[in-house]
């Protein structure tokens, strides 16, 4: 992050922030004076529909004047300012997006990283409960959030004050915790090699799942699914409304499957402090979520069940919370 970011007047800043990812990049205007974002100034466009963000920034920014600088929270591993969209063919660069525009400085950060950063953000409303628990104030917290990816990504208590961190956990290696899981990962090892919990937990690998239960079922996968603009949403309809097996199928799977992993998540990060579930799927499959297999299979850790139960576990429903994190990454950055 270029030094200059620590020069700037917050209080007369304009500031472009944006929530970057394999579907969608969400682009908003945040007043830091006013506290608020500028009403009607949060677009989304298909990010596929475009070669680079530097495409749509023109687009949108021509629109709004004195922007001082920029914080896009991104879908993929940030290093020395520079990122690699994980599912999209894209190179973003903060200090070549701030030549180009003319900006004082922009700054990148994890997407799921800025969802961490967003969780103080939130109103009671924001948030449903999956387990009350017996939430630790001083307690790590840790993200986790299916998409079109699978994020992860935590928050370490330390010094009076919350320190996010993002990771790549999504790109562990998945463990299956049955016979069934078992014989689909083998199944998922012939079409990839390495199989991680993103080939099953998310909005890229759920047709995946559904295309093994409907080879066990001996029947193709249908058209209605083949050609779908979102297979991933056809297939949660299709099971949720009880009018196809293997939909069915593949969408239990992907429910026990997201409850181990957050659990997972949630026992290497000694979440007392509560284990968030953020992205686009979780608050689409909340009624799913409620019904018990997904606790279920959090619990599920052995002689560490108590623990596990002692955990919060929370449902994210505001969509803008990477969006909300970002500016308050943008902010201790201004201020630092």
């Amino acid at each position: 992050m270029n030094s200059l970011l620590h020069d700037i007047n917050v209080q007369d800043m304009i500031l472009i922030t944006g929530d970057i990812g394999g579907t969608n990049t969400r682009l908003a205007v945040y007043d830091l004076a006013e506290g608020s974002f500028i009403d009607g100034a949060i677009q989304i466009y298909p990010s596929t529909d475009h070669a680079s963000l530097g495409e749509i920034l023109k687009q949108f920014c021509g629109q709004y004047d004195g922007i001082g600088a920029a914080c896009f929270a991104v879908a993929g591993p940030v290093r020395n300012g520079r990122s690699e969209i994980t599912n999209l063919p894209w190179i973003i660069d903060a200090a070549g997006i701030a030549s180009t525009f003319g900006w004082r400085d922009v700054a990148l950060l994890n997407d799921l990283e800025a969802i961490a950063w967003g969780i103080d953000a939130l109103n009671d409303e924001d948030i449903c409960t999956l387990n009350a628990g017996n939430p630790d104030p001083e307690g790590n917290r840790a993200v986790i959030a299916a998409g079109t990816g699978l994020g992860e990504a935590g928050l370490c208590r330390a010094g009076g004050r919350w320190h996010p961190f993002a990771s790549e956990g999504g790109h562990a290696d998945f463990a299956p915790a049955d016979a069934e899981q078992v014989r689909l990962l083998s199944w998922l090892s012939d079409r990839y090699g390495h199989v991680s919990w993103e080939r099953v937990v998310s909005g890229t690998g759920l047709p995946d799942v559904h295309a093994w239960c409907c080879e066990r079922l001996q029947a193709p996968v249908p058209a209605w699914v083949t050609e779908a603009a979102d297979p991933a949403a056809t297939i949660s309809e299709a099971a949720l409304a009880g009018r196809d097996e293997a939909c069915r199928g593949a969408l239990d799977i992907f429910v026990r499957c997201y409850g181990a992993e957050a659990g997972n998540l949630g026992l290497k990060q000694m979440a007392t402090g509560g284990v968030y579930l953020a992205g686009g799927i979780a608050p689409k499959l909340l009624d799913r979520l409620q019904q018990g297999d997904f606790m279920e299979a959090f619990f599920a850790k052995g002689r560490m069940g108590k623990l596990m139960q002692s955990m919060p576990v929370r449902v994210v429903t505001n969509g803008r919370v990477s969006l909300l994190g970002a500016v308050a990454y943008a902010r201790d950055m201004f201020a630092g």
